[in-house]
């Protein structure tokens, strides 16, 4: 596994090897006296990005305790946007850095990777606030790895309405599916309302009808039931269409 990580300007040292007068000797050094050393005036184009940006080759001890070493090549990749001059010197804000343990790697190519990483944050801000990640209530192990299934599926069907419906961004489809879903609750809601109101009709009417009066309600109830159904296309001619558009395809 290849970490492309986004680093604190703080004072980790870093081992920088070089010769002086024909000697090896390295030095131990932070992200700030590396740009002061090796990056500074060094700024080079990152061929099709806005970007300036200069790689590093230094070596990063990642052993515990302070009285091991354990040393590894990592590139660290600093860059700073092209904003007015494009040759004005580089203040002490207008820099990051980067690291990986790919030297091989380019700066588009560090650049790219680590742009992925803001698919996957909102990936997770949108499986936690709308599709019920980690809301489970319960202590049992099995809970707390079904929600990271379920909010993988409820995703992949908000990706698929996207796709179908020819809609921009995810959030417009969630917004639309939940629109649906909240007009169903507020018809659910709103008809315990009407059948109260039936219900105090058809107890007016008792004397008259009897033991009908429960016969009407429950008409009433079951016709009511199967609009419901119908409008969340569960009933079984919606689903049978749907078998058959699949064995069409």
């Amino acid at each position: 596994m290849v970490p492309v990580l986004r680093m604190k300007k703080n004072t980790m040292k870093y081992r920088l090897g070089g010769f002086v007068r024909g000697e090896a000797v390295s030095w131990e050094l932070d992200v700030r006296a590396l740009y002061k050393h090796c990056v500074r005036k060094a700024w080079q184009a990152v061929h099709g990005q806005k970007y300036q940006a200069k790689t590093v080759d230094a070596e990063l001890n990642l052993a515990e305790k302070n009285d091991s070493e354990e040393w590894v090549k990592v590139r660290l990749l600093f860059v700073r946007g092209l904003a007015g001059d494009a040759q004005a010197p580089a203040g002490n804000h207008d820099w990051a850095v980067f690291l990986t343990t790919d030297t091989n790697l380019s700066p588009a190519d560090i650049l790219e990777l680590y742009s992925l990483r803001w698919a996957i944050e909102v990936y997770f801000k949108e499986a936690k606030q709308h599709l019920g990640f980690l809301k489970e209530q319960s202590n049992h192990y099995a809970a707390y790895i079904a929600p990271i299934h379920l909010a993988a599926i409820r995703f992949c069907l908000l990706v698929i309405a996207k796709q179908t419906q020819g809609l921009d961004p995810i959030a417009q489809a969630r917004q639309t599916l939940c629109s649906n879903s909240t007009d169903i609750n507020f018809a659910a809601k709103l008809w315990q309302v009407f059948r109260a109101v039936v219900c105090g009709a058809l107890d007016g009417l008792k004397a008259i009808l009897g033991d009908a009066v429960t016969m009407v309600m429950d008409a009433i109830d079951v016709h009511i039931e199967c609009l419901f159904v119908q409008v969340l296309q569960l009933d079984a001619r919606t689903l049978r269409l749907e078998a058959l558009e699949i064995n069409d395809e």
